[in-house]
């Protein structure tokens, strides 16, 4: 079968490509050490239910329906999957699930081996993932498999001539949870009725999120008393160039910047953008907190060069910004809308559907240039009701949107 070759062919890629390049040398490791950590691990007499998710982004959805289970059904052990090192590196030790690992590559081999292993009661695959040999194997042992968060649109292979064989592999899903109606609209149209629209389970984990949100005294220490503040989260350099001009222009505005490359280069072209204003990097007010503290109200910007706290920041703005639609698509913007503030964002927001959600509502604001965001942000300058308004709207879209969990977990048999 062409899709087994081009796996082979792929995995001989990775082989090579690893030698040059670290988060692949990480990933290659990681799926050749995968059946190590199972044969250590698995405990043979319990029941399992396993969980893939491709990357970190992936594994927030499936996040809330893992600690659903948990709670439920605490006999039960999640065993917890990933494709990337962006995901597993990030969570390989989340407290959440019994067993992280990487999973070994989609070969039929592999993919005997590690359910033979496992002998899970159950799967979940969220949103993109659509392993060939895994899920035929899964469907052979009558083990129900669920697509959980999935979206689906008119150009993907499954939809095309050519890409029939291969979507063959939609037949052996249990059910799919879909985000929206265009969804299970598309199934249907391949004779798959098997389909549920439940929204996005994101919705719920920004819930959870917020409700688990840190307090910051360093941030709340720079934003006292501050008249209006801007936060910029997952931040790349074209947008940037954008809001940074922007604010060396109003300096009423204090800015916090936690952009998404945090390596020294980046850091300082941040600085060099910010003509004059008053600069604190995060970590350096960590390091003086006892001496700094009655001082960082005096500064104009914070720059995050850590990880870990931008979802709990976002409460400090009074308009946020997030990164990445000027290149490969938009971050989360439900972390900064479920604090009910606006949230700007670049114009590669098209296959985010949330982004279209906050855009129709009035809590969403696409820009383009920067004069779309100096001409929105005057409106803002001049007429605070404004920010309110947009923020409510993206706040209430939120909490309108959140149940997704509830209704998977309906339509799951676990006894």
């Amino acid at each position: 079968m062409l899709y087994n070759l081009i796996i082979y062919l792929y995995l001989l890629g990775v082989a090579i490509y690893s030698r040059f390049n670290e988060k692949v040398r990480k990933m290659w490791r990681g799926e050749r050490d995968a059946f190590r950590v199972l044969r250590e691990k698995v405990d043979p007499n319990a029941r399992y239910v396993w969980f893939h998710a491709a990357s970190l982004g992936e594994f927030e959805q499936g996040r809330p329906l893992i600690e659903q289970i948990k709670r439920e059904h605490p006999d039960i052990k999640i065993l917890l999957t990933f494709f990337s090192p962006s995901g597993y590196e990030v969570r390989k030790n989340y407290e959440g699930a019994d067993i992280i690992t990487y999973l070994p590559l989609d070969t039929i081999t592999n993919a005997r081996r590690f359910l033979r292993i496992i002998r899970p009661e159950m799967a979940f695959f969220i949103k993109y993932e659509f392993w060939y040999n895994y899920l035929h194997i899964l469907k052979h042992r009558h083990v129900p498999v669920y697509s959980v968060s999935s979206i689906f649109r008119d150009g993907q292979v499954f939809f095309r001539w050519y890409g029939r064989q291969y979507g063959r592999v939609l037949k052996c899903f249990t059910h799919f949870f879909v985000q929206n109606e265009k969804s299970r609209e598309l199934l249907a149209g391949i004779g798959l009725t098997n389909t549920t629209v439940v929204g996005d389970t994101r919705f719920d984990r920004v819930l959870q999120i917020k409700a688990a949100a840190k307090q910051l005294p360093i941030v709340e220490a720079f934003v006292k008393d501050a008249p209006h503040v801007f936060v910029a989260g997952s931040s790349w350099q074209p947008d940037e160039e954008i809001f940074i001009k922007y604010f060396n222009q109003h300096k009423d505005w204090k800015l916090i910047i936690a952009p998404h490359v945090i390596g020294e280069d980046h850091l300082q072209q941040i600085e060099k953008l910010l003509e004059g204003r008053k600069v604190i990097r995060y970590t350096e007010a960590e390091s003086h907190l006892s001496t700094l503290t009655s001082q960082l109200s005096s500064f104009d910007v914070l720059i995050i060069n850590c990880f870990g706290l931008l979802s709990s920041i976002y409460r400090y703005g009074d308009v946020t910004y997030v990164g990445g639609g000027f290149g490969v698509g938009i971050h989360n913007t439900l972390e900064a809308a479920v604090w009910d503030v606006p949230v700007f964002f670049g114009p590669n927001n098209q296959k985010f559907q949330e982004a279209q959600k906050l855009k129709a509502c009035g809590g969403g604001l696409e820009i383009s240039s920067y004069e779309d965001f100096e001409r929105q942000m005057n409106l803002f300058d001049a007429d605070a009701q404004k920010i309110t308004s947009a923020g409510q709207e993206a706040g209430k879209l939120v909490q309108q949107l959140a149940g997704a969990t509830q209704k998977v977990l309906s339509g799951v048999q676990i006894k």
